[in-house]
């Protein structure tokens, strides 16, 4: 009886989770479409800024999926008390967050 509560839990919560990385990627992908356009000009220096711009733009919003998937790996390992799960989680938000702003640390890095 427990073992089809428990089942019965983890099909909610997965699915749950499928509609909450869709609803995530929905949003992250109307924001980069609302904010990066590219447009031609005379000037060959802008046309590469603007492809650049579009670039770390699309790199952005991979980073914040990958940093949603952290939260929730992060926040399934502390209700299952999985330590391995919740450094994998850790990792993966980490890795979220450098992705995320991988043009600001290259700023930094290059003094530019």
């Amino acid at each position: 009886m427990k073992n089809q509560e428990i089942k019965k839990e983890r099909k909610r919560i997965n699915k749950m989770l499928k509609r909450g990385t869709i609803i995530i990627g929905y949003v992250i992908a109307l924001n980069v479409m609302q904010q990066l356009q590219v447009f031609a000009a005379d000037d060959p220096i802008s046309i590469v800024n603007n492809l650049s711009n579009f670039i770390f733009g699309l790199i952005r919003a991979v980073g914040m999926i990958i940093l949603g998937f952290g939260v929730v790996q992060v926040g399934m390992s502390l209700k299952s008390h999985d330590p391995t799960q919740r450094a994998n989680g850790v990792m993966t938000l980490a890795g979220g967050i450098v992705i995320t702003f991988a043009k600001e640390i290259l700023n930094i890095i290059t003094g530019g």
